[in-house]
């Protein structure tokens, strides 16, 4: 049985852009496609939504909401088969539950308004932090880039540990189906600029650290699949902001997250928290071994 990719819907704009970017996706791999609306989000707004419209509520959320978002895949890829589903608990709890068995889970980056927008974040954060699949976040304005920009390169953010890493098959394999260049990115600090804690060695130069860098991007390539262009780059800054610049041309943004040893999943540091708030481009969290 083939693994679909699951994609969390709520009706909103961002939502119904993330059934688009999934059903896209799907094609690309040849995977069926699975929307689910989980009933719990309707406390906040779903009520309201029924008596406008003098209809149970739970024939709302399923109709209107999943029956919404099935059409609009369906017509975008009339070749991928959708399945869709009412999930009966909270929305982490139930796409990570569904992450166990999926290709990935995609996600908007927000709700439909207030209470709504607040908690969806919330959502993409947590399914990010303990899925058992990539994660792809799209952020909300990504449809009204430079239409080029869209299908720009795979960037893979290269991390302290590049080997063997699941985050880079991910990207590789992303590029090789989409037939654009793949781009290892891995970001390096000025001897000057180092952290305190962290202070380089005694006549070590700038170029040192450069090459170390440029290392550590090639290396991070070196077990995944052969095909796409790959371009291995070595860039002075804050791997946080040289990420963030990156994605503006990018197509999509690779990173990948740690586990935790605990109850917690994935920890998600501060780069993958800031690429997921501000890139201008979707984001592909993927869960990394120890």
């Amino acid at each position: 049985m083939d693994l679909p990719i699951v994609v969390g819907v709520d009706g909103s704009e961002p939502s119904l852009r993330a059934v688009d970017w999934a059903a896209d996706e799907a094609a690309l791999r040849g995977a069926p496609l699975r929307l689910v609306y989980a009933s719990l989000w309707d406390r906040y707004e779903g009520a309201l939504l029924a008596q406008e419209l003098n209809r149970p509520k739970e024939e709302v959320m399923a109709q209107d909401v999943v029956g919404t978002a099935g059409l609009r895949a369906r017509r975008r890829r009339p070749e991928v088969p959708v399945a869709t589903d009412v999930l009966p608990e909270e929305a982490a709890d139930g796409l990570v539950r569904e992450s166990h068995v999926a290709l990935a889970v995609v996600l908007g980056c927000r709700g439909r308004g207030g209470m709504a927008e607040a908690l969806l974040g919330s959502v993409s954060l947590t399914v990010a932090g303990r899925a058992q699949c990539p994660v792809v976040v799209l952020r909300g304005g990504h449809d009204d880039r430079d239409p080029s920009a869209q299908h720009g390169p795979v960037v893979l953010g290269v991390g302290e540990k590049p080997t063997l890493s699941a985050a880079a098959r991910f990207a590789a394999e992303e590029a090789l189906l989409r037939g654009v260049p793949l781009k290892a990115l891995r970001a390096w600090r000025h001897p000057a600029h180092a952290a305190a804690g962290h202070p380089p060695r005694a006549g070590e130069p700038a170029r040192f650290e450069e090459q170390r860098a440029a290392e550590a991007a090639a290396e991070a390539l070196t077990d995944t699949p052969a095909g796409p262009r790959v371009d291995h780059l070595a860039v002075e800054g804050h791997a946080r902001d040289v990420l963030l610049t990156a994605s503006r041309e990018a197509g999509l943004l690779v990173v990948g997250a740690r586990r935790r040893h605990g109850p917690l999943g994935l920890h998600l540091g501060r780069v993958v928290h800031g690429v997921l708030h501000h890139a201008a481009c979707p984001v592909a969290v993927v869960p990394e071994t120890p």
